[in-house]
């Protein structure tokens, strides 16, 4: 059970104008919608602690809405359960992470195509999204203003509006915990205190961090097999790829992504505390590293 530390009705002034501005914007996004034969509102719901924030706003808004949340196939344990709970459609693409690793061979930070058959996809036409600036300076560069038109592919574009773009993580945690939302397990620690500052993603996501990946990794060694095992299917059907071309082995090649830099800037991590020497054996080094048998 959540330990929640703050006292219900506790909002303050300023966060109190960022709730009444969300619900306005919420409710002049569902109007827009239905002027445009558009009933119901879309509510993308990844399962996270802005998800959970945008939802709680959308049903105080009292507009029509479905929270839609797209399962990747590697999302972290719990997830999906919490999704169901909290009443969210469970949509799935045809493909799954591994069956992408088997046709285009492994996502990395610099080729992030996963994301576009998981789920960067249209629904609804109009939908409701947690972005927040202060998740990252990229997503500060990226999203100036409350609304927005994402273009998938020329025919699917949806207009997406941003209601608690300018929340801070404080703001965050005090409205999760006036409105006594339980989020996601990954927010709790083992004595059930909540930790606003964690992050919910894809299982060993690449864009992580270099030392948060290979921990993640570590902490799921199945997935290492998963990588060696639909890595192999990639190789063995695209003999003249990049990839086998570069590396002796799936193996070589894991261990290239996770160790060392994407480009080959000396074989050298960018993370302190993970720099290796290239083991002779690769097979073995995963195996050892991991406590895995391959």
């Amino acid at each position: 059970m959540a330990n929640f530390n703050v006292l219900p009705n506790m909002i303050t002034k300023q966060l109190q104008k960022k709730i009444d501005f969300a619900i306005k914007l919420i409710q002049s996004a569902s109007k827009i919608a239905a002027e445009n034969g558009c009933p119901e509102i879309e509510v993308a719901y990844s399962g996270g602690k802005d998800s959970d924030v945008i939802l709680e706003l959308t049903k105080m808004s009292g507009v029509p809405y479905r929270a839609i949340y797209k399962n990747t196939t590697i999302d972290p344990p719990g997830t999906i359960k919490h999704a169901k709970v909290m009443g969210a459609e469970i949509l799935r693409s045809r493909m799954s992470f591994f069956d992408i690793i088997s046709k285009f061979g492994f996502p990395t930070r610099f080729r992030r195509f996963c994301c576009k058959y998981l789920k960067e996809y249209k629904v609804l036409d109009y939908a409701i999204v947690g972005v927040r600036k202060e998740e990252s300076k990229k997503r500060a560069k990226l999203y100036k203003e409350p609304e927005q038109c994402r273009v998938y592919s020329k025919d699917e574009k949806v207009r997406q509006y941003f209601p608690i773009l300018d929340w801070t993580n404080d703001d965050v945690e005090q409205f999760i915990k006036d409105r006594g939302i339980k989020c996601a397990p990954v927010y709790y620690d083992e004595k059930g205190l909540f930790h606003v500052e964690r992050r919910l993603g894809c299982l060993c996501c690449p864009l992580m961090s270099k030392r948060r990946r290979i921990e993640e990794f570590k902490r799921y060694p199945n997935m290492i097999k998963a990588y060696a095992r639909y890595g192999k299917i990639f190789r063995n059907s695209h003999p003249d790829s990049c990839a086998v071309k570069k590396h002796e082995d799936v193996y070589a090649q894991i261990v290239h992504d996770l160790f060392y830099c994407d480009k080959q800037q000396e074989w050298k991590d960018l993370n302190s505390g993970y720099t290796l020497i290239p083991p002779p054996n690769y097979k073995e080094f995963l195996e050892e590293y991991f406590g895995i048998k391959l």
